[in-house]
């Protein structure tokens, strides 16, 4: 447990940005899955409006360091495939 004030500081400090990363990996798991049921029923004007937010939302992660670099470009990639693949 923290003693002094400023430990107490950080502590606060780490479970607010704690949250405030589990929220932002929860909203690009949500959007990731919205593209993937839109890629399934094979809707695709609906997929790649879906893709365009997980593009955005991949970037700003990796940019936070919340997921690595490389795992954001292969979420896009594979993604556009799957929607390129779409009839």
């Amino acid at each position: 447990m923290a003693n002094t004030a400023s430990a107490k500081k950080r502590a606060k400090q780490a479970e607010v940005h704690r949250q405030r990363n589990f929220n932002q990996k929860s909203t690009l798991r949500t959007a990731l899955k919205k593209v993937l049921k839109a890629i399934q029923t094979g809707d695709k004007a609906a997929a790649q409006s879906a893709h365009k937010e997980v593009v955005s939302l991949a970037d700003r992660a990796a940019n936070k360091h919340l997921i690595h670099t490389n795992r954001a470009s292969r979420i896009k990639s594979r993604l556009n495939a799957r929607i390129k693949a779409i009839n």
